[in-house]
């Protein structure tokens, strides 16, 4: 069913959801760096350097450094690619699964504060 919510409400829900993610997880991501996590682990696999950076629109460095910054924190993993050793496949980890699946329940547990 899909909700439905003017664009200050929005605005409102996504405020809301940002501070709570401050409060409860130190690791402060980037909305890009937050986008490719996301189309990572709800896009099915495979995902490349190069299929990631033309997806957003950016460079391959762009996307590296992101995957950089992502793998120190345990949320991807990269790999080369064993068919085609040019390209480097990102993996899912553990770690960046359960992050995504909390960042869910905080959107989901913000929403339902919002005023109606």
């Amino acid at each position: 069913m899909p909700i439905e919510l003017t664009p200050s409400q929005a605005l409102g829900l996504w405020h809301s959801v940002s501070l709570a993610q401050v409060r409860v997880d130190s690791r402060d991501l980037t909305l890009r760096q937050l986008a490719i996590l996301l189309h990572i682990y709800l896009v099915p696999p495979p995902h490349t350097v190069r299929g990631l950076a033309a997806t957003l629109g950016v460079t391959k460095p762009v996307i590296t450094r992101a995957l950089d910054t992502m793998g120190a924190l345990g949320l991807v993993d990269r790999a080369r690619d064993d068919r085609d050793r040019r390209n480097v496949v990102i993996k899912r980890t553990v770690e960046g699964a359960l992050y995504l699946e909390k960042f869910g329940d905080l959107i989901i547990d913000q929403g339902r504060k919002q005023p109606k």
